[in-house]
């Protein structure tokens, strides 16, 4: 049989196996398949390549000019998902896992791309928080941005997520604008790399964004700067030992870590035998334990319930797990397919005997089960095992070993502080999950819990419909959790690019900062517009451009009309007396969106022009109010522009309202869509 030749991309060349090789076998066969690695890659050349040609090329490009990027190459990886289903069977997953690995992390692509377009600006620097005041004047201030670090990340990923776990990292490491080089697990890495060369083939990437190591990574990380990043996926074992490297923490390379956790699942004290909580929480714990075979980094390895629950949870579980149909993945009728080696079957069956030191295997028998189309002895199978612990409080190995496979622990609890003792004995978590129908045990719970847990998943009869799950990690929240998960967080959002930029304190006048940051800070220049500026299109308006309105008189006259026209006869309005008797007022005083109505009579354009709509108003502020025989003004001035398809673009303007004396009276965002 002709061993198929897992290769590496190394500084824009695809390098075969070589020295070093290491063989790899079908999970579900165990008959030899492919070979990855090779001892003499240049791992120095290609830290070479990333930071000289990728870093770059992807800074020159702006957050939205990547995020297409990363959009069009979720559709590309799209078009190829057939293939990639083809050889995922052979790491022991069904069609189902593939779903959650290949689509899940095509899915997260298209949410970055998304993000990095709506949250993120059309340019290279974001802004992180408002301006800060530094000077009484207003002439020194400060401001924090976000830049790109001027390295290379290096992704350390794991075996049960070979598509998924390795874009849910590049997404928002492109988007920063940083080159990656990826190192899969090799049990899986034949996926990663069908997934690599459809990126590469597609033209799509800039040269040295990505690079691929099938096999090991030789001496790299002791080549990393402090510009570099590390994410790592896997064992707290694996992970301890590479963050600890004195070369990692001399230079103080950020290192961004995933692992070992002993995730939990709460039945809530309302949730009994016959309520649709029950038997929501009864399919949860099985879909935990058979998906991916269990080998889910949040899969519920520990099963915490009302004692009195506990029998007829064992019962239900037990009798949904004996459905379970175990075998070859490729088969339809498959349900849970095999470890992803043999290693890993002894792994699991290792850990699966120290658990049982404490808890009694209430279902499964890795000696006795059935296994549909494949050889059980061949192949790394093995079957879903529950065990009971009948005394979680003294015991140890339950809540801090676990078995990555399709095993999981019940245990019972005396009232919901017990529970929530039990959860935090995992001593840190990435998910704990709480089916209940009442408001108050899940705020109970979640105040004790939060604090030892990356994610809480609440879930009943309300949601159940639409939720997403308890293994279900989602790019637009953080996936990650504290002591023994890795105290790392990746996704979340925006908040996981920034994994791979520098925040940096920058200070200086208001011009300084409007120069770096793009957007235009109060007290900046203002710049002469040659025409009304709703009369310029999205690509001519310039950054602090400014007009300056007429003022116009307010009079009682006016106030009693808006309040007759709107209906809004608030007494500090209509009643002198009552608003003389108000400290905030002097009087009766104009309405605030009376004021706003008028500031738009000041400074709009009432001609057809680009300006397309008005969508929408941020940050509104009421500085001092108006009464009757005041004026006000109106200064206007393009703050922010940021691009959104090729027919328009956002506007956003500063806006503000002064009254006869100069004094600020109101303050607000104004947004509207140009066209080009």
């Amino acid at each position: 049989m002709t061993l198929q030749q897992i290769e590496s991309f190394a500084a824009g060349a695809w390098i075969a196996p070589g020295e070093g090789a290491r063989l790899i076998r079908s999970a579900v066969t165990g008959a030899p398949m492919a070979e990855a690695g090779n001892d003499a890659l240049d791992v120095a050349a290609m830290l070479d390549h990333a930071r000289s040609r990728g870093g770059p090329a992807l800074r020159a490009m702006s957050f939205h000019d990547r995020a297409r990027m990363i959009k069009a190459l979720a559709i590309e990886i799209g078009k190829h998902k057939q293939a990639l289903y083809d050889i995922s069977f052979a790491t022991g997953a069904t069609q189902k896992d593939h779903l959650i690995d290949i689509d899940g992390g095509i899915g997260t692509m298209f949410v970055f791309a998304s993000k990095g377009r709506r949250e993120l600006p059309d340019g290279h620097v974001y802004l992180d928080g408002d301006v800060e005041q530094l000077s009484r004047n207003g002439t020194f201030l400060g401001q924090h941005i976000c830049t790109p670090m001027q390295g290379v990340a290096v992704h350390i990923n794991a075996f049960n997520f070979p598509v998924w776990g390795m874009l849910e990292k590049l997404a928002p490491t492109l988007l920063a604008g940083v080159p990656a080089i990826v190192k899969p697990a090799t049990a899986s890495c034949y996926v990663t790399e069908a997934c690599v060369r459809i990126m590469l083939q597609s033209g799509l990437l800039p040269d040295g964004a990505l690079q691929l190591v099938s096999g090991g990574l030789g001496d790299m990380l002791g080549r990393l700067s402090c510009q570099d990043v590390v994410s790592f996926t896997g064992s707290a074992w694996t992970a301890n030992k590479l963050r600890s490297a004195p070369h990692i923490i001399e230079n103080s390379i950020r290192f961004v870590s995933e692992q070992d956790s002993l995730n939990a699942s709460i039945l809530g004290p309302d949730a009994e035998p016959g309520t649709p909580e029950f038997d929501l929480f009864v399919k949860e714990v099985h879909r935990e334990m058979t998906t991916k075979a269990g080998q889910k980094c949040t899969a519920i390895r520990r099963i915490i319930a009302p004692e009195a629950q506990v029998p007829a949870l064992i019962e239900a579980i037990s009798a949904r797990l004996a459905k379970t149909t175990i075998g070859d993945p490729a088969l339809e009728s498959t349900r849970m397919g095999a470890l992803v080696s043999a290693s890993q079957k002894r792994d699991v069956l290792e850990q699966a005997a120290v658990i049982g030191r404490e808890a009694e295997r209430v279902f499964g028998d890795p000696e006795s089960f059935s296994v549909e189309g494949a050889d059980a002895e061949a192949g790394a199978f093995v079957p879903p095992m529950l065990f009971h612990c009948a005394d979680p409080d003294s015991a140890e190995r339950v809540h801090d070993t676990e078995a990555f496979g399709p095993v999981s622990t019940i245990m019972g609890y005396r009232d919901i502080g017990h529970a929530v003792e039990l959860a935090n004995k995992g001593m840190g978590s990435l998910v704990a999950s709480v089916i209940t129908h009442d408001p108050a045990a899940a705020r109970e719970i979640a105040l004790g819990t939060a604090a030892f847990h990356g994610r809480l998943y609440f879930n009943n009869r309300d949601s159940m419909k639409e939720s997403t799950g308890h293994g279900s990690p989602l790019p637009h929240m953080v996936h990650g959790g504290p002591g023994r998960a890795g105290g790392g967080e990746e996704m979340g959002g925006i908040r996981g690019v920034m994994h791979y930029m520098q925040r940096t304190a920058v200070q200086g006048s208001p011009d300084i900062l409007t120069a770096i940051g793009g957007n235009w800070v109060p007290g900046a220049k203002e710049l002469e517009a040659p025409a009304h500026p709703f009369t310029r299109k999205f690509g001519e308006l310039v950054i602090g451009e400014t007009i300056h309105s007429p003022s116009r008189q307010i009079t009682l006259a006016d106030i009693e009309q808006f309040a007759e026209f709107t209906g809004d006869t608030f007494y500090a309005h209509m009643d002198e007396d009552a608003a003389a008797a108000n400290p905030f007022f002097p009087g009766r005083v104009a309405h605030g969106y009376l004021l706003l109505s008028f500031a738009a009579g000041l400074f709009v354009e009432p001609n057809p022009g680009p300006v397309l709509a008005n969508t929408g108003l941020d940050g509104l502020r009421f500085m001092k109010p108006v009464s009757a025989g005041d004026s006000i003004k109106v200064r206007l001035t393009v703050k922010k522009k940021t691009g959104r398809n090729e027919e328009y673009g956002e506007v956003r303007w500063h806006v503000t309202l002064t009254n006869q004396e100069d004094e600020l009276v109101a303050e607000y965002e104004l947004l509207t869509m140009n066209a080009h």
